[in-house]
């Protein structure tokens, strides 16, 4: 039985924070651990306690459930904090991020995590998860921190330069798209199979695979089939024509899928089309209110005592990597993570230091260790650079609330490219997003 202590931070959440309940309560290793909710609003944060309550119970009690308003009592004796928070209504401020930007001119893609719309967004989210792990290092200092929010890259950045003895990495999913197609390009399971990642999140290579079974080296073997493989798989939502240019190109493959690399790259807008971004942005919208509404369905039940027999919970593990990451660290297990986002510390050579990485890792009970890529070659190095450095006048923008940095930060972004532009969308996003921005100076 565990006495750890977990707290999902956002957990009103119908997202990262119900896909880590159902890990946990599928968990042998969690059972008897204190889960603890915790989200500022309450409405929502008390329906998911009601029916996460009746999961348990369903489950004979499994864990110790708990849910609260206040962050230091959620905190308190903290083990493990998973955060996974938004500002705002995220697809309101989403199409913001993604439509102003390109009314003043910029090619930008998507408006997410990369380019103009990935500054604002990153503007918008960084100060309340600072005062988040700020008060994590206060109250929990040997906690654990684990960020899913999103800039990803920029958010864990911000933590990196906030906190000084804080644990955390960020984690995201994108890597699912290699974990689905790797196992049918070799004809085998992924349990058979290693890969080593690197860049950052988002925009991130695969660099080596390796077939466990008979620990050959499978990435000649690899870049010979890609190409054609993928053409003949082309997906709009995964990889198409934007991937396959860049890997001619360039020679490496990105792992992330056509939306998210283009949004850091000038060629982006030229080898993705403008419906399909659209059609992505609303497509992750309805899924999101396609499952609030099944929550609320499921609640009105609860509250008229006819709740349903059918369990929300998904029945196998929900593919995010929390929970086994959290498992790792408790049994010593020494796991291989393909992918996870940490501290730069050496482990690619030739991109800054002060960076948070995309890479490969081993887990075990001292935290999670990078696997060591080296140089990279410099043509995927000097792409890398370049978003670094945005990523770096972002997050000193939002830390020091600087708007001399912050238009600067946008004006020398590949998809603005003038200070002209750059003003522009900083005026009319000060103006729209006044209640969500940073007081810039």
């Amino acid at each position: 039985m565990s006495s750890n202590k977990i707290v999902l931070v956002g957990a009103g959440s119908t997202s990262f924070g119900t896909a880590s309940m159902n890990d946990i309560f599928l968990s042998d290793v969690l059972e008897g651990s204190t889960v603890v909710l915790h989200d500022i609003n309450k409405e929502k944060l008390e329906m998911i306690y009601d029916l996460l309550m009746v999961e348990n119970e369903r489950l004979h009690n499994k864990i110790n459930l708990e849910r609260t308003t206040d962050r230091s009592s959620a905190f308190k004796d903290a083990d493990f904090i998973i955060n996974s928070i938004e500002v705002g209504e995220r697809y309101t401020l989403w199409r913001q991020d993604y439509e102003i930007p390109r009314k003043h001119g910029s090619p930008q893609i998507l408006g997410e995590c990369g380019g103009p719309g990935g500054s604002l967004h990153a503007w918008r989210i960084i100060p309340p998860i600072v005062d988040i792990v700020k008060d994590a290092e206060r109250i929990c200092p040997n906690a654990f921190f684990i960020n899913f929010s999103n800039p990803l890259s920029r958010v864990c950045l911000a933590i990196k330069r906030s906190v000084k003895n804080l644990k955390f990495i960020g984690l995201c999913h994108q890597i699912a798209f290699m974990v689905h197609y790797l196992p049918r390009m070799f004809n085998t399971s992924i349990k058979n199979l290693r890969m080593k990642v690197g860049g950052l999140n988002h925009f991130g290579f695969l660099l080596g695979l390796e077939d466990l079974s008979t620990g050959k080296d499978l990435m000649s073997k690899f870049n010979k089939k890609a190409l054609n493989y993928f053409n003949d798989h082309q997906d709009r939502f995964r990889f198409s024509k934007l991937t396959l240019e860049f890997f001619k190109r360039f020679g490496y493959f990105p792992y992330v899928g056509d939306n998210h690399l283009g949004e850091f790259l000038q060629i982006g807008s030229e080898f993705t089309e403008t419906q399909d971004m659209i059609d992505w942005i609303d497509r992750n919208d309805q899924t999101g209110q396609f499952v609030y509404a099944r929550f609320q369905h499921f609640y009105k039940l609860f509250k008229k005592s006819r709740y349903s027999k059918k369990t929300l919970l998904f029945g196998r593990r929900s593919g995010e990597r929390a929970i086994p990451i959290i498992e790792a660290i408790i049994t010593d297990r020494n796991s291989y993570e393909f992918a996870v986002n940490i501290s730069n510390d050496n482990i690619i050579e030739n991109l800054p230091q002060d960076l948070i990485l995309e890479c490969s890792a081993t887990v075990n009970k001292e935290g999670v260790h990078g696997a060591k890529i080296g140089a990279l070659p410099k043509n995927i190095a000097a792409v890398l650079r370049i978003e670094a450095t945005i990523q770096d006048l972002c997050v000193e923008a939002v830390l020091n609330k600087s708007k001399d940095l912050a238009i600067a930060c946008l004006a020398i972004d590949p998809n603005v490219g003038s200070f002209d532009m750059a003003e522009r969308i900083f005026k009319e996003m000060s103006e729209k997003q006044k209640d969500f921005l940073p007081q810039f100076k």
